[in-house]
């Protein structure tokens, strides 16, 4: 559009591309959800943060159920790219096993659902297999494939193991705060490099 009393030598701005208004509106999800929770992520409040009109929420998702869904893919996958490339052999496995579980408690949206709203986390993380657990389930099994093809993994099927990779280091980050009031983080964390380590061993 024109901006008013511009000089003429002034450019309107570029309309935002679709990527970058969805990275925009993720971004303010986050912002919502890691100071007020989920019950402060609704379609009209996204809106307002990032904004945009509740339609242009509304193109990309249904409700704020689904931005809350989509949300949570997106930092994982953010946690996932943290970790770094791809692992390749077995002992590489445990160990960005290991530090993608630190990065997701200190990741600003699932720190605060792990914190605050325990039951949130569990209903996304255990009911069903949702957008957030197919992003890190892909990318255990490609690590797992690779281990295999190098010999430090043992044989069978790649997605079995990655579920079961899954459910073993979620319940080592969910349960955290507790555990950690007997075990120190550090006995924590080597725990499960060990049990982790055990499992996928040949």
């Amino acid at each position: 559009m024109t901006i008013r009393n511009a000089p003429p030598e002034a450019v309107s701005p570029a309309p935002e591309t679709p990527d970058r208004t969805e990275a925009r509106l993720l971004e303010a999800a986050a912002g919502l959800v890691a100071t007020r929770g989920t019950r402060g992520l609704s379609v009209t409040e996204l809106a307002r943060a990032a904004g945009v009109s509740r339609p242009t929420v509304y193109r990309r998702w249904e409700s704020a159920d689904d931005v809350l869904r989509a949300l949570l893919a997106h930092r994982a996958q953010l946690v996932i790219t943290a970790v770094g490339p791809r692992a390749a052999d077995r002992a590489t496995i445990v160990d960005k096993v290991v530090r993608f579980g630190d990065l997701l408690r200190a990741d600003p949206v699932y720190g605060h659902l792990l914190t605050e709203e325990p039951e949130v986390f569990t209903r996304y993380a255990f009911e069903r297999i949702g957008r957030s657990q197919r992003v890190i389930l892909e990318w255990l099994a490609a690590a797992v494939v690779a281990a295999q093809q190098g010999g430090t993994v043992r044989a069978g099927s790649a997605t079995d193991m990655a579920v079961m990779v899954l459910l073993i280091s979620q319940s080592a980050v969910l349960s955290h705060r507790t555990v950690t009031t007997v075990i120190d983080d550090a006995a924590l964390r080597a725990e499960l490099a060990h049990s982790l380590d055990g499992y996928l061993r040949p």
